[in-house]
């Protein structure tokens, strides 16, 4: 039986916290929407509730860890 070609497998703990853009960037989620939402005013609960862009120098750590994507 042939030995099997060894390649590397996506992370999925990684793969549900980031998404990759068409173009290469990473977005992740923001801190700060789990707990103590009350103290925190409309606006910025608005604000968190978007994606963010990983830094540059993050990026190439997390697109080791999504070989496929």
């Amino acid at each position: 039986m042939p030995k099997a070609i060894a390649r590397r497998k996506t992370k999925k703990s990684v793969a549900k916290r980031f998404k990759v853009t068409a173009t290469g960037k990473v977005l992740r989620a923001q801190a700060s929407r789990r707990h103590l939402l009350a103290s925190k005013s409309a606006k910025r609960k608005r604000q968190l509730a978007k994606t963010a862009l990983v830094h540059k120098t993050d990026a190439k750590r997390i697109l080791e860890n999504l070989p496929f994507a």
